[in-house]
């Protein structure tokens, strides 16, 4: 197996174009052409995992984390990055990251917190805008189900829970070929009028390529007349955050500590208790201060995510309470979702887990 196969995986599941802007997932160092003597999947690529990875023979690391986020303007071994960078490259480690683009799919990094407080009736909480196309195209009555079923087979056609969705409306096109040509109806040199139906499907953006391929090669016209249009629409299936409700209400103090035990974290600063009780659940992995806002309009009534600011916590305003369990808590299931990825896809692979505690931060 080469890491581009491990690769090919990752990115169907959480495609790159799904990352923020200022992201850096992907392969960040090594060749995709080399071979995978194993995998270890980890939170962050630190050089205690790089160690761990020589140690038990992998030869690529899979990190929620990317290691670089910037560029390095120079590598001499001064800061934890550069470390990491030469101790990979002088060992043929290659190191790849699926960060927010994993963060930002619906079954992703907030799937696996909510899974763990069995939230019910999930959405996401803030979906992304820009993510989607429109492909219209123009084909004979006769063979327009072939060229559906093929742009649905490519990836087309998904709107929320509904897949196959498409739109047809009948009509007449004409076109004359010219000198040469070869029309699957029609003279050359001869206008005409053929009946056809106009067929519209959506698709994800990263999908196109595999989307035009699919209409090319099933539509029977020598030159396929086709439009695709970028969407405004908001993706509901991607975006940050997830809100959902728990299967009963819970006392406020005794959510809490529920949750404190469930995501194993030596702390959970909060905000004032409002004194009611909590049903609609909001959550974020990482850093989720900016999705406040969304989860007070959602009408959630606790808000878990982390990295909080002391003024940030005013922004509850006894609308809501905030539990910040801490980034490292919030995110640690990631691993659990790698290992499900990889071993669904390949069943007689066995990706290893490390077994680095890589949270930087330590409670007293």
């Amino acid at each position: 197996m080469k890491i581009k196969e491990i690769m090919q995986v990752l990115e169907a599941y959480a495609p790159l174009p799904y990352q923020e802007s200022y992201d850096n997932a992907g392969l960040i160092f090594g060749d995709a052409s080399w071979e995978v003597t194993n995998v270890l999947l980890t939170l962050d690529a630190t050089e205690e995992v790089i160690d761990e990875a020589i140690a038990r023979g992998c030869n690529l690391v899979v990190a929620h984390h990317p290691i670089v986020f910037g560029g390095l303007k120079k590598i001499n071994g001064r800061s934890y990055v550069e470390r990491v960078a030469i101790k990979a490259i002088k060992h043929d480690i290659a190191v790849y990251a699926a960060h927010t683009n994993l963060d930002n799919v619906r079954n992703g990094v907030c799937a696996q917190m909510a899974d763990m407080l069995g939230l019910e009736q999930r959405r996401v909480l803030q979906p992304k805008s820009g993510l989607l196309k429109k492909l219209y195209t123009f084909v004979p009555q006769a063979d327009v189900e072939k060229v559906r079923e093929a742009l649905f087979t490519a990836g087309a056609g998904h709107i929320g829970n509904y897949s196959e969705c498409s739109f047809n409306a009948a009509g007449e096109g004409t076109f004359k070929g010219a000198a040469g040509t070869h029309p699957y109806v029609g003279t050359p040199g001869e206008r005409h009028f053929e009946a056809e139906i106009k067929l519209e499907v959506i698709f994800p953006v990263y999908l196109e390529s595999r989307i035009l391929q699919a209409l090319l090669a099933s539509h029977p016209y020598e030159e396929v007349a086709y439009d695709v249009v970028t969407l405004d629409n908001a993706y509901q299936e991607v975006g940050s955050g997830l809100v959902g409700e728990l299967p009963e209400p819970m006392d406020e103090l005794e959510f809490l500590q529920w949750v404190k035990g469930q995501f194993r974290t030596g702390c959970v600063r909060y905000t004032p208790l409002r004194g009611r009780p909590v049903k609609k659940v909001a959550l974020c992995g990482g850093a989720g201060s900016f999705l406040l806002k969304r989860a007070i309009a959602a009408g959630a009534d606790a808000y878990i995510s982390a990295d909080f600011k002391y003024h940030e916590f005013f922004d509850a305003d006894n609308q809501i309470v905030i539990a910040d369990i801490g980034h490292f808590e919030s995110e640690q299931f990631t691993v659990e979702l790698f290992y499900h990825i990889l071993t669904e896809k390949f069943r007689n692979f066995a990706p290893l887990k490390s077994t680095i505690k890589t949270n930087p931060v330590n409670y007293l």
